[in-house]
């Protein structure tokens, strides 16, 4: 491969979760991941971002699900 394709990563990575601070409590909490950003955005939605405590990897942002349909795609983001 040369060398462009060697240095490419991918950044941030969106997680459609149940509830922001549940997910932000279990990222931090339970897999001691870093709270990077937490900002209300105003009609309930917040910019939530998570990140490897040793810096190695893509962030998360935590997206709350905001109807029926993302609410079934929970834990099902994979494709399966």
């Amino acid at each position: 491969m040369n060398g462009f394709a060697e240095h490419r990563r991918v950044a941030t990575v969106a997680l459609v979760v149940a509830n922001y601070d549940e997910a932000i409590a279990w990222y931090v909490e339970r897999l001691g991941f870093l709270l990077v950003e937490n900002v209300d955005l105003g009609g309930g939605k917040r910019w939530v971002t998570v990140a490897p405590a040793n810096g190695q990897g893509a962030r998360l942002l935590l997206a709350e699900a905001s109807d029926e349909a993302q609410s079934k795609s929970i834990g099902n983001q994979t494709g399966g």
